[in-house]
Formats: C-alpha cells, sequence, structure tokens
C-alpha cells in the first residue's frame, strides 16, 4: 500500500486541504497515516500558541469532529489532539518473523521505490515540523515585541481654533500627542478656507502675551502634523494660530490669521 509522503503529511497537519479523493481515501482508511498526521498537528498547535500567552485562542471542541468528519478520517484519530488527554495512537506494523522484516514496505511495482516507515523517521519529520514553525513563531513574536515596545502617546491638550473676521467661514481644531518619551507633536484640522494664489498657510505657536511666536511649519492639506520644538513650555506658548502668508521672504507673521485659539490641559 502507497503511503502519503512526509511533505504531504506535514502540510495536511498545518492545516492545508488534501491533495486528492484518493489521498482523503487512504487518509481514512491508514491508521499509520492517521496517526501521524494528529501528532503532528498537536506539534504544530503547541508551537503556534507560544508566541505570547492570550495571542491565540484555543479551538473550540467542536472543530477537531467536524475536521473528522469532513476527512472521513477513522475513529483511531477521533481524539482532538488539541486536548491535552489526546493520545497518539500507535502505529501499526505488520507482524515480524525470520521472512518478514520489522519495519512495512512498499513493493517496487506500486511505487517505484522502496518506502520504509518506521517510527524514527516519521520523528525525524516532526522535528523538521517543529523547527519550520519555530522559524514562523519567531517571526511573530518579534512582531509582537516590535509592537509592544513601539513608544505609544496620548492627547495632553487640545483647542477649537475660532475664525477670524476675514475668515467666518473658517473651523479649525488642535490637538497636542506626547509619546512615552516626552516627544510632542501638534495636529491641526482647518476646513472651510480658501488659499488664494501666491499664499501659503503657516501654523504657529504664540505665547499667551502675544509678543513672542514661533513658526512651526507650513500647512499644505487640511490636516498636518508638526513637532513642537523640545524645550517649549505650551503651558507658556499655549495660543495656536493658522494664518494666510504670502511669498515674499518675510519670515514674520503676515497679521491675516484664519484661526486661532488656547491650548486647553484639562
Amino acid at each position: 500500500m502507497s503511503h502519503l509522503d512526509d511533505d504531504q503529511i506535514a502540510l495536511i497537519a498545518m492545516g492545508e486541504p488534501v491533495d486528492s479523493e484518493a489521498d482523503a481515501t487512504h487518509l481514512a482508511e491508514c491508521t499509520a497515516c492517521a496517526a501521524e498526521v494528529a501528532e503532528m498537528s498537536r506539534v504544530a498547535l503547541v508551537a503556534r500558541s507560544s508566541v505570547a500567552d492570550g495571542d491565540l485562542e484555543t479551538p473550540p471542541t467542536g472543530v477537531w469532529s467536524r475536521i473528522h468528519g469532513e476527512l472521513h478520517l477513522s475513529d483511531a484519530v477521533a481524539d482532538d489532539p488539541a486536548s491535552p488527554s489526546a493520545e497518539v495512537p500507535a502505529v501499526h506494523t505488520p507482524p515480524t518473523s525470520a521472512n518478514v522484516p520489522a519495519q512495512e514496505t512498499v513493493p517496487a511495482q506500486e511505487t517505484g521505490r522502496l518506502r520504509p516507515r518506521t517510527r524514527r523517521r516519521s520523528r525525524a519529520t516532526i522535528w523538521v515540523l517543529a523547527a519550520s514553525l519555530a522559524v514562523i513563531v519567531a517571526i511573530g513574536a518579534g512582531v509582537w515585541i516590535a509592537r509592544t515596545l513601539a513608544p505609544t502617546s496620548a492627547v495632553i491638550a487640545s483647542a477649537e481654533l475660532v475664525a477670524f473676521p476675514d475668515h467666518p467661514d473658517a473651523v479649525g481644531q488642535a490637538e497636542v500627542d506626547a509619546d512615552d518619551d516626552g516627544r510632542r507633536t501638534l495636529t491641526v484640522r482647518l476646513e472651510g478656507d480658501q488659499l488664494v494664489d501666491g499664499d501659503y498657510r503657516e501654523v504657529w505657536l504664540i505665547r499667551d502675551d502675544g509678543k513672542a511666536l514661533i513658526s512651526l511649519g507650513v500647512l499644505d492639506d487640511e490636516s498636518g502634523t508638526f513637532r513642537v520644538p523640545d524645550g517649549v513650555d505650551l503651558d507658556e506658548y499655549r495660543l495656536v494660530d493658522i494664518s494666510f502668508e504670502p511669498v515674499d521672504g518675510d519670515p514674520a507673521h503676515s497679521g491675516d490669521s484664519i484661526v486661532r485659539g488656547e491650548l486647553d490641559f484639562a
């Protein structure tokens, strides 16, 4: 009898579909192949569940029974391989005698080659599968660690930006975020204004007494995010301003503010 090869068994154990009806029939009738699939499935489940506690859920108890029924597997592998109490059925070998070898051999006329099936080879295949899954787990763990260690940010202040009389349709919002390392960014959104050819919009932080200001950059679209320079005290520079600026080479504020608002740290 021609058995499934090791690659087929490994793929089925990892959830790949059976290649053909003939293979599915063989898997349903061959206790040895079914036992190898069950054992490898357990290895795959252990490897996949080792990325991080809580990342993967244990499949419902009915999943294996549905797989078992769909593949028409034998009763020898009816136990759920994900269950700790599940036992792997023993691989049956023909009786040994002086004229019969202790391992099952496929006749050359059936397959064109001899295929010894021993537990040693099965174990070796399982370890190859485990090593392959370990690489997958390592990659998954790396992604999980990168996400876990990535700096997180939180909103520390916000402002409603009120339109100036010359721009009655303008509406704006501002929000300051700070990450775990203390880096701060200002995100602004502006709607309802129209750019005039030759002008651009600039985002400013203005001191509460109006006597000093800091340019953060040019707002090209409806929204933009800007780095707040280290050392800037936002309790002091708490006014957010967006202005129209002509392309005249003068870095000073034009005096044509579109919207302005005060940051609220509450």
